[in-house]
Protein backbone atom coordinates (compact mmCIF):
# COMPACT_ATOMS: atom_id res chain seq x y z
CA UNK A 1 0.00 0.00 0.00
CA UNK A 2 1.13 3.65 -0.52
CA UNK A 3 0.39 6.43 1.95
CA UNK A 4 0.09 10.10 0.08
CA UNK A 5 0.18 12.71 2.41
CA UNK A 6 -2.18 16.04 1.52
CA UNK A 7 -5.05 17.37 0.20
CA UNK A 8 -3.70 19.26 -2.99
CA UNK A 9 -4.47 18.95 -6.43
CA UNK A 10 -1.41 17.01 -7.03
CA UNK A 11 -2.01 14.15 -4.44
CA UNK A 12 -5.52 13.83 -5.58
CA UNK A 13 -4.46 13.80 -9.14
CA UNK A 14 -1.65 10.87 -7.68
CA UNK A 15 -4.49 8.77 -5.68
CA UNK A 16 -6.62 8.30 -9.22
CA UNK A 17 -3.76 7.88 -11.39
CA UNK A 18 -1.94 4.98 -9.26
CA UNK A 19 -5.73 3.23 -8.39
CA UNK A 20 -6.14 3.29 -12.61
CA UNK A 21 -2.83 1.00 -12.14
CA UNK A 22 -4.23 -1.09 -9.52
CA UNK A 23 -1.89 -0.02 -6.96
CA UNK A 24 -3.84 0.07 -3.31
CA UNK A 25 -3.30 3.96 -2.17
CA UNK A 26 -3.89 5.56 1.16
CA UNK A 27 -4.95 9.51 1.30
CA UNK A 28 -4.24 11.02 4.51
CA UNK A 29 -5.89 14.77 5.39
CA UNK A 30 -5.24 16.60 8.00
CA UNK A 31 -8.43 17.85 8.53
CA UNK A 32 -8.22 21.56 8.99
CA UNK A 33 -10.80 22.60 5.72
CA UNK A 34 -14.18 21.51 6.63
CA UNK A 35 -15.39 20.43 2.85
CA UNK A 36 -12.02 19.13 1.83
CA UNK A 37 -11.89 17.73 -2.13
CA UNK A 38 -11.66 13.81 -1.59
CA UNK A 39 -9.32 11.49 -4.16
CA UNK A 40 -10.52 8.31 -5.13
CA UNK A 41 -9.53 5.12 -3.02
CA UNK A 42 -9.59 4.83 0.87
CA UNK A 43 -9.09 8.49 2.70
CA UNK A 44 -7.73 8.85 6.49
CA UNK A 45 -8.57 12.44 7.70
CA UNK A 46 -5.98 13.93 11.13
CA UNK A 47 -2.80 13.81 12.49
CA UNK A 48 -0.80 11.17 13.01
CA UNK A 49 0.79 12.51 16.55
CA UNK A 50 3.83 13.25 15.40
CA UNK A 51 6.65 11.46 13.78
CA UNK A 52 6.73 8.45 16.23
CA UNK A 53 3.16 8.31 15.26
CA UNK A 54 3.20 8.20 11.95
CA UNK A 55 6.25 5.54 12.25
CA UNK A 56 3.26 3.43 14.41
CA UNK A 57 1.20 4.17 11.14
CA UNK A 58 3.26 2.86 8.70
CA UNK A 59 4.38 -0.07 10.49
CA UNK A 60 0.86 -1.42 11.49
CA UNK A 61 -0.39 -0.76 7.55
CA UNK A 62 2.68 -2.24 5.58
CA UNK A 63 3.04 1.02 4.24
CA UNK A 64 5.57 0.18 0.87
CA UNK A 65 6.17 4.24 0.42
CA UNK A 66 5.25 7.16 1.37
CA UNK A 67 4.39 10.29 -1.13
CA UNK A 68 4.43 13.90 0.77
CA UNK A 69 1.92 15.67 -1.73
CA UNK A 70 1.01 18.21 0.96
CA UNK A 71 1.22 22.20 0.22
CA UNK A 72 4.64 23.59 -0.04
CA UNK A 73 3.61 25.74 3.12
CA UNK A 74 2.42 22.36 5.35
CA UNK A 75 6.36 22.11 7.32
CA UNK A 76 5.51 20.24 9.84
CA UNK A 77 3.76 16.58 8.39
CA UNK A 78 6.98 17.39 6.03
CA UNK A 79 9.30 16.94 8.39
CA UNK A 80 7.40 14.34 10.39
CA UNK A 81 7.39 12.40 7.21
CA UNK A 82 11.12 12.79 6.71
CA UNK A 83 12.03 11.34 10.43
CA UNK A 84 9.02 8.81 10.36
CA UNK A 85 10.48 7.34 6.70
CA UNK A 86 14.07 7.43 8.42
CA UNK A 87 12.73 5.61 11.51
CA UNK A 88 11.23 2.83 9.52
CA UNK A 89 13.42 2.54 6.51
CA UNK A 90 10.53 3.55 4.24
CA UNK A 91 11.20 4.71 0.76
CA UNK A 92 10.09 9.01 0.31
CA UNK A 93 9.14 10.93 -2.20
CA UNK A 94 8.32 14.53 -1.93
CA UNK A 95 5.97 15.61 -5.00
CA UNK A 96 6.67 19.76 -5.00
CA UNK A 97 5.13 21.66 -7.72
CA UNK A 98 7.63 24.80 -8.80
CA UNK A 99 6.91 27.88 -7.21
CA UNK A 100 6.29 31.28 -8.88
CA UNK A 101 8.49 32.89 -10.96
CA UNK A 102 8.23 36.84 -11.65
CA UNK A 103 8.03 37.89 -15.38
CA UNK A 104 8.30 40.67 -17.45
CA UNK A 105 6.66 43.36 -15.57
CA UNK A 106 5.89 41.95 -12.54
CA UNK A 107 6.69 44.20 -9.51
CA UNK A 108 7.27 41.26 -6.63
CA UNK A 109 8.88 41.81 -3.31
CA UNK A 110 9.79 38.82 -1.32
CA UNK A 111 9.45 38.38 2.53
CA UNK A 112 10.90 34.94 4.30
CA UNK A 113 8.01 34.77 6.10
CA UNK A 114 4.76 36.43 7.49
CA UNK A 115 6.16 38.16 10.22
CA UNK A 116 8.90 39.79 7.57
CA UNK A 117 5.60 40.21 5.20
CA UNK A 118 3.83 42.07 7.86
CA UNK A 119 6.88 44.42 8.69
CA UNK A 120 7.03 45.60 4.60
CA UNK A 121 3.40 45.35 4.29
CA UNK A 122 2.65 49.14 5.19
CA UNK A 123 5.66 50.65 2.85
CA UNK A 124 3.98 48.81 -0.20
CA UNK A 125 0.19 50.19 0.43
CA UNK A 126 -2.91 50.97 2.25
CA UNK A 127 -5.10 48.29 0.76
CA UNK A 128 -4.33 44.84 0.50
CA UNK A 129 -5.52 41.48 -0.97
CA UNK A 130 -4.62 39.20 1.51
CA UNK A 131 -4.25 35.49 -0.14
CA UNK A 132 -1.82 34.20 2.34
CA UNK A 133 -4.15 31.90 4.32
CA UNK A 134 -6.82 31.81 7.13
CA UNK A 135 -3.68 30.42 9.66
CA UNK A 136 -1.58 33.07 9.10
CA UNK A 137 -4.30 35.71 9.64
CA UNK A 138 -2.78 36.91 13.44
CA UNK A 139 0.62 38.33 12.05
CA UNK A 140 -1.00 40.67 10.25
CA UNK A 141 -4.01 41.71 12.86
CA UNK A 142 -2.28 44.54 14.84
CA UNK A 143 -2.07 46.73 11.18
CA UNK A 144 -4.49 49.20 12.27
CA UNK A 145 -3.44 51.84 9.25
CA UNK A 146 -4.32 49.53 6.75
CA UNK A 147 -7.42 47.68 5.04
CA UNK A 148 -7.79 44.14 4.35
CA UNK A 149 -9.70 42.30 1.84
CA UNK A 150 -9.02 38.85 2.92
CA UNK A 151 -10.09 35.79 0.75
CA UNK A 152 -10.54 32.02 2.52
CA UNK A 153 -11.63 28.81 1.88
CA UNK A 154 -12.91 29.01 5.34
CA UNK A 155 -14.03 31.49 8.09
CA UNK A 156 -11.14 32.44 10.11
CA UNK A 157 -10.82 32.28 13.64
CA UNK A 158 -9.39 35.45 15.41
CA UNK A 159 -7.64 38.00 15.98
CA UNK A 160 -8.23 39.38 12.60
CA UNK A 161 -7.00 42.94 11.25
CA UNK A 162 -9.42 45.71 12.72
CA UNK A 163 -10.57 47.33 8.69
CA UNK A 164 -11.35 44.30 6.60
CA UNK A 165 -13.87 42.38 4.44
CA UNK A 166 -13.63 38.81 4.14
CA UNK A 167 -14.52 36.78 1.00
CA UNK A 168 -14.78 32.81 1.16
CA UNK A 169 -14.00 31.34 -2.10
CA UNK A 170 -12.28 28.15 -3.21
CA UNK A 171 -9.95 28.11 -6.24
CA UNK A 172 -9.15 28.06 -9.15
CA UNK A 173 -10.00 31.44 -9.53
CA UNK A 174 -10.27 33.28 -13.26
CA UNK A 175 -8.48 36.40 -14.60
CA UNK A 176 -11.57 38.69 -15.07
CA UNK A 177 -12.28 37.96 -11.26
CA UNK A 178 -9.34 39.06 -9.80
CA UNK A 179 -8.49 41.65 -11.58
CA UNK A 180 -12.15 42.85 -10.32
CA UNK A 181 -10.89 42.26 -7.16
CA UNK A 182 -6.84 43.86 -7.44
CA UNK A 183 -8.78 46.87 -8.71
CA UNK A 184 -10.12 47.93 -5.14
CA UNK A 185 -6.25 47.40 -3.52
CA UNK A 186 -2.87 48.87 -3.67
CA UNK A 187 -0.75 44.80 -2.72
CA UNK A 188 -1.05 41.97 -2.94
CA UNK A 189 0.15 39.44 -0.44
CA UNK A 190 0.74 35.80 -0.85
CA UNK A 191 2.54 32.77 -0.31
CA UNK A 192 4.44 31.21 -3.46
CA UNK A 193 1.72 28.23 -3.48
CA UNK A 194 3.28 27.30 -7.09
CA UNK A 195 0.45 25.50 -9.43
CA UNK A 196 -2.73 27.10 -11.95
CA UNK A 197 -5.00 27.10 -9.06
CA UNK A 198 -4.38 30.73 -7.55
CA UNK A 199 -1.94 32.07 -10.56
CA UNK A 200 -4.36 34.21 -11.96
CA UNK A 201 -3.92 37.01 -9.62
CA UNK A 202 -0.54 36.92 -10.52
CA UNK A 203 -1.77 37.80 -13.97
CA UNK A 204 -4.39 40.21 -13.12
CA UNK A 205 -1.53 41.70 -11.10
CA UNK A 206 0.51 42.32 -13.59
CA UNK A 207 -1.89 43.88 -15.98
CA UNK A 208 -2.90 46.66 -13.21
CA UNK A 209 0.70 46.98 -12.24
CA UNK A 210 -0.54 46.02 -8.65
CA UNK A 211 3.16 45.07 -6.65
CA UNK A 212 2.75 41.83 -5.26
CA UNK A 213 4.49 40.50 -1.94
CA UNK A 214 5.68 36.99 -2.17
CA UNK A 215 6.31 34.99 1.26
CA UNK A 216 8.87 32.44 0.48
CA UNK A 217 8.57 28.82 0.81
CA UNK A 218 10.06 27.60 4.02
CA UNK A 219 13.23 24.76 3.67
CA UNK A 220 11.49 21.09 3.69
CA UNK A 221 13.83 17.81 4.57
CA UNK A 222 16.37 17.08 1.82
CA UNK A 223 14.15 13.62 0.14
CA UNK A 224 14.07 12.99 -2.97
CA UNK A 225 11.97 15.12 -5.25
CA UNK A 226 9.18 15.10 -8.22
CA UNK A 227 8.05 17.81 -9.70
CA UNK A 228 5.01 16.33 -11.75
CA UNK A 229 2.47 13.72 -11.03
CA UNK A 230 3.44 11.41 -13.91
CA UNK A 231 7.03 11.63 -12.52
CA UNK A 232 5.42 10.42 -8.68
CA UNK A 233 3.49 8.05 -10.38
CA UNK A 234 6.69 6.17 -12.28
CA UNK A 235 8.65 6.60 -8.73
CA UNK A 236 5.48 4.80 -7.23
CA UNK A 237 5.69 1.99 -10.22
CA UNK A 238 9.15 1.66 -9.94
CA UNK A 239 8.92 0.43 -6.29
Amino acid sequence: MILILGGTGEARQLAEALTKREVRVVSSLAGRVARPRLPVGEVRVGGFGGPEGLAHYLRENRIEAVVDATHPFAERIGTNAAEAAELTKTPLLRLARPGWQPGPGDLWHWADDLAEAARKLPGLGKRVFLTSGRQGLPAFAHLDDLWFLIRCVDPPAPPLPRHHELILARGPYEVAAERELLSRVDVLVTKDSGGSQTSAKLTAARELNVPVLVIRRPERPGTETAETVPEAVEWVLRR
